[in-house]
């Protein structure tokens, strides 16, 4: 099983290691909500899906429900039953070991942001440059 939680560690949530797949969502809601150039997801079976702590809720579309910390603000999981019907989608950044998933596939590249394709061209650094 894998854990994670969010920032405060007010809520906390387990799943299996099994997940029905591991993507990289780059649709600019998922973009939008997370403040983020693209957002990694796995999608797990409700039932296997265990949450402690009160997560808040928001109604994003007409069918998608997404939950964050509402004392830190994290997002943690995805909820839409017209298009994952009987899973959840957890936010894998959100684990306690990220590294335990990699992300088997990107979706939503008709909305990808056109500068995320080169960004394995950029200059790195170990730390933050001073």
């Amino acid at each position: 099983m894998l854990q994670g939680g969010c920032h405060c560690g007010g809520v906390r949530y387990e799943m299996p290691s099994q997940v029905v797949h591991h993507s990289l969502c780059h649709c600019r809601d998922c973009r939008t909500c997370a403040g983020a150039p693209m957002v990694a997801w796995a999608a797990v079976k409700r039932e296997d899906f265990k949450v402690t702590g009160e997560p808040q809720t928001y109604r994003s579309s007409e069918h998608a429900t997404r939950a964050f910390c509402g004392r830190c603000g994290t997002g943690l999981y995805y909820v839409n039953e017209a298009v994952l019907p009987g899973l959840v989608d957890v936010q894998t950044a959100t684990l306690d070991d990220p590294e335990a998933l990699a992300p088997q596939l990107h979706v939503q590249v008709a909305e990808r942001i056109g500068w995320v394709t080169s960004l394995h061209a950029l200059p790195e650094f170990e730390r933050y440059p001073g």
